[in-house]
This record gives structure tokens, C-alpha cells and sequence, in this order.
């Protein structure tokens, strides 16, 4: 049966459920007798009797039998295949990479980013690291320093702001400890900026960017926070002017190739527009 080719295992399935080989051909549109020609080569090619004829129809002989199972079993394996198959194609995925803070202002403006009626996936991936471009990590990526080499395309978007925070029932105390990440969490210049000036009076650190505000917040001490963040996080109080070394301009980044296709670019449109509509904020000017 190795030599049976799938097309016509399929065919036998028709035949079987059918009963006959007209029922075969109002199912496939081949004619009755080049169906049965194909059904006397089957038997030829695996050696075995498939089927009893009569005027009644066609019955299936034992073997027969035996070969609807596998032949049932190969069509349900094939209906997988194409399903998953399918499913690949039903809508494209645009992936938005960015590092926590940008991912959790992402997080909350997916409306301005896809609409309803727009036929593509949205994954949002919290990239603290870094991207690399080459590998594709992301579709889209959101960085704060510009690629100088690879194939992207690159488009110039906000100033993003860093500031001291504290708790605003802290707010005139000026002993207060600092809060900060931990060093192997710190990859930005505003990640390490505590570290760099205030080690010896960190009393709290996290690995985990997201906890950050909240350990502020909580009356741990003071800490840098990208005032996109801090201004908006209840119950912190900006402390002092905004640290103009950290400030960075926002870079919007995209494989050359992927930057043409359309659910791409408008996912790039959408977030030039979100920042720039959002550029005091994250610049932290006050309203």
C-alpha cells in the first residue's frame, strides 16, 4: 500500500461512504466509470480485495474495512493540518516591543493602536533588555537609543523625562532613603542612576520595574521614575526639577521589510501619533 497515492485513498472514501460509485461522483465530479477504474487500480496496488460489487453498490470486503480506518484516521490528521495551517494565515500578528515602562503605556492604549474592525493580532512584549533587530523580536520596537546599524527603518518620536519621586505624605521630608532597581534589572542609563549616586543610601530595590512606583509609594524612600509614570501614579509627588542627563529621545523602529506591510505601518502611524499627541507627558512638562 506504500505506492497508494492519497488522492485516490480519498477517493475510496467517497466510494465508502457513498456505497457506490455514483454517489463517488455526484461528491467529486469525476464520472462513475473512471471512478471504478481508479477503485480496480487501488486493489492492484495494495494486493487486496476492497470491495464486494453487486448491483446493489459497492460493499466493502473485509480488507475493505480495514482501510476505511486508516484512511478515516489519515482524513482527520490531514483536517488538523489544514486548520492549523489556516489559522496562520486567519489574521497577521503585529508584535510592539518595548522596555516595562513603555510596555505598560502601550498596555493602556491599545484602543488608539488597533480598532475593531482591524483585521490583525496585537502582541505586546516587555523587552527591558533591549531588541535585537536581526532576530526580529519584535515587528515594531520602541527604543531610546537609534539603531546604527541593521536593516530598519527608523522614525524620531518624543523626549522622555526622568524625575525623583516620593510619596506625597513624605512630601518636605528630605532623610528619606532611596529606592531603586536591582543592578542586574538596570539596563537603561535612568535604571543605574541611583546606584551611580546613591548606593550607600538604598535601603529598597526590585528586579521588577513594575514594582518600582508602588515601593515608592508605599513610604520605602524616593527613587527615578520616567515621569510619564511618576506624574500619573497615584499618590507620588515629583521631587525636585526633571534630571536632564536622562533624558532620551524615543525611537520608533522597524525591519525595513516588515515596515511594508500594511498592518505594520499603520501600527507605526498609530503609535507616532499616540506619543506625539502624548509629547508633554512624556517630556514631563506639568499642566
Amino acid at each position: 500500500m506504500t505506492d497508494a497515492g492519497w488522492d485516490d485513498l480519498k477517493l475510496f472514501l467517497h466510494v465508502a461512504t457513498e456505497g457506490g460509485l455514483s454517489g463517488a461522483a455526484g461528491r467529486t465530479g469525476l464520472s462513475a466509470p473512471t471512478i471504478g477504474r481508479r477503485m480496480l487500480a487501488l486493489e492492484r496496488t495494495t494486493g487486496r480485495t476492497l470491495f464486494v460489487r453487486s448491483q446493489q453498490g459497492y460493499r466493502l470486503a473485509p480488507d475493505g474495512e480495514t482501510l476505511l480506518e486508516h484512511v478515516r484516521a489519515m482524513q482527520r490528521t490531514a483536517d488538523s493540518i489544514a486548520d492549523w495551517n489556516g489559522q496562520a494565515f486567519a489574521m497577521p500578528i503585529v508584535s510592539i516591543g518595548a522596555d516595562a515602562w513603555l510596555s505598560e503605556f502601550i498596555a493602556g492604549h491599545t484602543a488608539d493602536i488597533r480598532g475593531r474592525d482591524d483585521r490583525f493580532r496585537l502582541c505586546c512584549k516587555s523587552l527591558h533588555k533591549g531588541m535585537d533587530f536581526t532576530y526580529r523580536e519584535a515587528d515594531v520596537g520602541l527604543v531610546g537609543r537609534r539603531p546604527e546599524a541593521g536593516n530598519v527603518a527608523i522614525r524620531r518620536s518624543v523626549a522622555v523625562a526622568h524625575a525623583v519621586y516620593k510619596a506625597r505624605e513624605l512630601d518636605g521630608d528630605e532623610s528619606l532613603p532611596w529606592v531603586s532597581l536591582g543592578t542586574d534589572s538596570s539596563h537603561a542609563p535612568a535604571d543605574k542612576w541611583v546606584f551611580q549616586h546613591h548606593e550607600a543610601e538604598i535601603c529598597t530595590w526590585t528586579s521588577s520595574p513594575g514594582l518600582l512606583p508602588r515601593l515608592i509609594a508605599g513610604g520605602n524612600g524616593r527613587g527615578v521614575l520616567p515621569c510619564f509614570i511618576g506624574d500619573r501614579f497615584s499618590g507620588l509627588v515629583r521631587e525636585g526639577e526633571i534630571i536632564a542627563e536622562l533624558t532620551y529621545t524615543l525611537w520608533i523602529v522597524a525591519n525595513d521589510d516588515d515596515r511594508h506591510r500594511p498592518e505594520v505601518r499603520q501600527v507605526i502611524e498609530r503609535l507616532d501619533a499616540l506619543f506625539r499627541r502624548e509629547g508633554k507627558r512624556f517630556a514631563g512638562e506639568r499642566s
